[in-house]
């Protein structure tokens, strides 16, 4: 095993992620030949086949999935080892890499990096935007230091902190703007557009709703807010936003904006990072500046 290099363990790690050699080789900022000779010197320093390549994808053998369940943990305790050094005077320096869920990110990101850039000098932040699911397995294998979602994610191995709390307000074509405001029981016999299945919002609004996750709907699904903000200006039926995309989401739409009466409808936004991780210390300092500084202001409402 003397010919084993963490270079081509980073490099399997990454092609195992990608089940592509070309875009695993992007990732990597290698060519993609150069990648296929450390993947196959890697293969010939263990003695076996990691990969089953054919013409339209890359899936991993058996062995190869035990690798890269080893794989992953070896390569966060490294990243874990270099982080344990930049600990060394309490303070969070070098890279922060932060992912964030899609219904967050544009919202809040703006005003995240100028709180970033003027509480910690130097700090190199890497941002991943993508659903819950995907961040928390990137935080499971170490290539994310944290993440900001929606609470709780309830998993034993992370420490999540509440940051802010939410409402999810009500957007209805303009031309609906005098009629009483619908009550979640209404709200089920009307058009209600939701986001596409993966999202944590969509999961929430139909949770607010008392709308059964499984049960056929005869609405339209958008991939962002935006899509769903529009589709009401167009009059295909009403949605849910969260209150800190109101006021960037609905600036150009022919919609009104509604808050509910109470129990409003709301979500917890927070913080999570690794339990393990030697950064945690930081982490937690960070959010507290984030808590009192990051809090989205209540938007005027449009009625």
């Amino acid at each position: 095993m003397s010919n084993l290099t963490l270079r081509q363990l980073r490099y399997f790690e990454t092609l195992s992620r990608y089940r592509h050699f070309g875009r695993a080789a992007e990732a990597c900022s290698i060519s993609q030949p150069a990648l296929s000779v450390q993947i196959r010197e890697l293969e010939e320093t263990l003695g076996q086949q990691l990969f089953e390549r054919n013409a339209r994808q890359v899936g991993l053998t058996p062995f190869g999935e035990k690798c890269a369940r080893r794989v992953r943990g070896i390569l966060r305790s490294i990243d874990e080892l270099g982080e344990l050094a930049r600990t060394a005077d309490n303070t969070l320096t070098g890279r922060l890499r932060l992912g964030v869920i899609p219904t967050i990110a544009p919202y809040l990101l703006p005003r995240l990096i100028r709180i970033l850039d003027r509480c910690y000098n130097g700090l190199d932040i890497h941002v991943r935007e993508t659903q819950t699911s995907r961040l928390l397995e990137e935080l499971s294998d170490g290539r994310l230091d944290t993440a900001i979602l929606a609470l709780p994610v309830s998993e034993s191995d992370l420490t999540e902190v509440e940051l802010f709390s939410e409402s999810f307000l009500l957007v209805r074509p303009e031309t609906e703007a005098a009629n009483p405001l619908p009550d979640r029981d209404s709200l089920r016999d009307m058009r209600l557009l939701l986001l596409e299945e993966g999202h944590c919002f969509r999961d929430q609004a139909l949770s607010f709703c008392n709308i059964p996750s499984a049960r056929p709907r005869d609405g339209l699904d958008g991939s962002s807010l935006s899509t769903l903000v529009q589709m009401v200006g167009a009059g295909l039926g009403v949605t849910l936003i969260p209150e800190m995309a109101t006021e960037v989401e609905t600036r150009s739409a022919a919609v009104t904006v509604a808050r509910f009466a109470d129990p409003q409808p709301t979500r917890s936004v927070g913080m999570v990072w690794r339990r393990s991780s030697p950064l945690a210390p930081q982490l937690e300092t960070l959010s507290e500046v984030i808590r009192a500084e990051a809090p989205p202001s209540a938007p005027k409402e449009r009625i």
